[in-house]
């Protein structure tokens, strides 16, 4: 059978990126993102929020953090990843994520934070392939 696992969103993050390193140096960076949809209810249309976990790799996650902050409109293209672990109790816990393979960051920036890059840094961002080593992969 056949598959298929592509996501597509923009929206506004909801904090700031946090930007660490792999022991084998490849950055990785982990953000959230709310993604607004009007429904309507009630006969009244109101707007309401998605919250997404993003995880971002390399030059992608470099970019983000310098040029992205709380709040930072951006754009997002990757596919969906089931994280699955035991907690001290023992439970069974699962979250899903993101994981980003292009980013583009979206409208000007306003008051030095967020907003858009240099066009190099936005091509350096839109990364199709990651060259990420296998043992760097946490799931």
């Amino acid at each position: 059978m056949a598959s298929f696992n592509r996501v597509i969103l923009m929206g506004n993050l909801t904090r700031d990126v946090q930007l660490e390193k792999t022991p084998q140096g490849t950055s990785v960076a982990e953000v959230g993102l709310a993604v607004k949809d009007r429904v309507k209810r009630n006969g009244e249309w109101v707007d309401e929020a998605t919250f997404v976990d993003l995880v971002l790799w390399g030059r992608t996650a470099e970019i983000a953090a310098e040029y992205l902050s709380k709040g930072s409109p951006a754009f997002f293209e990757g596919r969906l990843k089931l994280e699955t672990w035991e907690n001290k109790e023992g439970q069974k816990r699962s979250k899903m994520k993101v994981i980003v393979e292009r980013m583009q960051m979206v409208g000007g920036r306003s008051g030095g934070s967020g907003g858009s890059a240099s066009p190099a840094a936005v091509a350096a961002a839109s990364v199709q392939e990651h060259d990420i080593p296998e043992e760097d992969i946490p799931f």
